[in-house]
């Protein structure tokens, strides 16, 4: 492992209240301190009228989690706005680089040539590109990655997910799966996941055409589910690739292993992003509502919220083992910071939203889990929004302390 840096064990000490927004995919930021509001979501066909409620830290709290139970490193530097990150049974780890290629780290170093570097029909403008990557449960015997990303079509910009056959060190597109999903220079969603039922979900904008998100026949706005082979799950809830739907940019899909709940996390248009637990059929409301501030049973109601600020989250993972064993961490763009979500016992509730690491690493893409309790964090300076700092886009690995003793 090439450990290069050391970063500080202390993340910052302040209310749990981050900075206010814009209107773009990934989020932007004023000032201010405000609590942190719950919303009354929980199973699918509950309603969204419950009032929100404060989680927020005491100050003997927040002095208490100042010191982070991990040792903190940098493992790859030089990488270029980097979005995803997997890790395959031989050790090695794929990364999606926006610009369209995938890089390969092995033994602890990036390799000079990427696994595969995508052409035209590719499009890279705006938020879009080369965005979510997934390894086969049987990649040692199948090699298959699967890819979402960005291409022209006629005119316009669609997104697409593919299968591809990797072998002798490189990648071929071998499959389509799904494809016209709606496009632009913003709002493309981009997540895929493979779910405990080995099927695929995929996050999808709605490109500033909000009313997609509301029609069911649409794949903008949405989180979609197809088996690996691009067919229709029986079970979806309506015939179609939809799972379920209301949603402006979501950007972070993870499981609960032991429940096997899905949570999600969302743009919000100014403010408002969200934490979700998702259900199939179940309608988040956007572009009708935001938040929990209405009083209507059609549509279901975030986790969490930031109410009158932003997180602009994206990646997001939920911790199986380690000190925050139980919690979602999630990646923060806009406010340069994770964020930890404490969920309640039954997970249909947060209890407690801190943000730690702020200002360490500048913005925050991804967070995904390795072996023994590790944490993998990708940053995002270098995608025309950040300041890049030496060494952007770094790896930086969370190990906890009595890991790395």
């Amino acid at each position: 492992m090439n450990n290069r840096l050391s970063v500080p064990l202390y993340a910052s000490l302040l209310s749990v209240a981050l900075l206010t927004a814009c209107a773009s995919g990934d989020g932007s930021a004023g000032s201010g301190s405000q609590p942190i509001s719950q919303g009354a979501g929980g199973g699918q066909g509950q309603t969204a009228n419950g009032g929100s409620t404060s989680v927020e830290s005491s100050e003997n709290e927040a002095q208490e989690n100042a010191i982070v139970p991990y040792e903190t490193s940098v493992l790859v530097e030089g990488l270029n706005a980097p979005w995803e990150l997997v890790e395959v049974s031989d050790g090695r780890m794929f990364v999606t680089e926006r610009p369209g290629t995938i890089r390969v780290i092995e033994d602890g170093e990036l390799l000079s040539e990427p696994l595969i570097e995508f052409t035209d029909p590719f499009n890279e403008e705006g938020e879009g590109g080369l965005l979510g990557l997934a390894a086969d449960p049987e990649f040692e015997d199948n090699g298959y990655l699967y890819a979402y990303h960005s291409y022209v079509e006629g005119d316009n910009i669609a997104n697409r997910v593919l299968r591809l056959k990797v072998s002798d060190g490189t990648a071929v597109i071998d499959k389509e799966l799904l494809g016209d999903i709606p496009g632009g220079v913003n709002h493309n969603g981009g997540r895929i996941k493979i779910g405990p039922d080995n099927l695929l979900y995929i996050t999808t904008g709605e490109r500033y055409e909000p009313e997609l998100a509301q029609d069911q026949d649409n794949l903008g706005g949405k989180i979609l589910r197809i088996g690996l082979d691009g067919s229709i799950p029986a079970d979806n809830p309506w015939n179609s690739p939809v799972y379920s739907m209301g949603h402006r940019n979501a950007q972070g899909l993870t499981w609960n292993p032991d429940n096997g709940y899905l949570y999600a996390t969302e743009h919000g248009q100014r403010n408002l992003d969200e934490i979700n637990r998702i259900e199939a059929g179940a309608n988040y409301g956007w572009p009708e509502v935001e938040g929990d501030d209405h009083n209507n049973s059609e549509y279901q109601a975030p986790l969490a919220h930031s109410s009158n600020d932003t997180w602009a989250p994206s990646g997001v993972a939920y911790i199986e083992e380690g000190p925050w064993a139980g919690s979602l961490i999630a990646a923060n763009l806009r406010v340069e910071q994770l964020l930890k979500v404490t969920l309640s016992e039954d997970g249909k509730q947060v209890d407690q939203v801190e943000p730690i690491f702020e200002d360490e690493w500048g913005r925050i893409r991804n967070v995904t889990t390795g072996a023994d309790g590790q944490i993998y964090v990708l940053t995002n300076n270098r995608d025309g929004r950040g300041s890049p700092r030496d060494g952007d886009d770094k790896l930086i690995v969370l190990t906890p302390q009595d890991q790395a003793k």
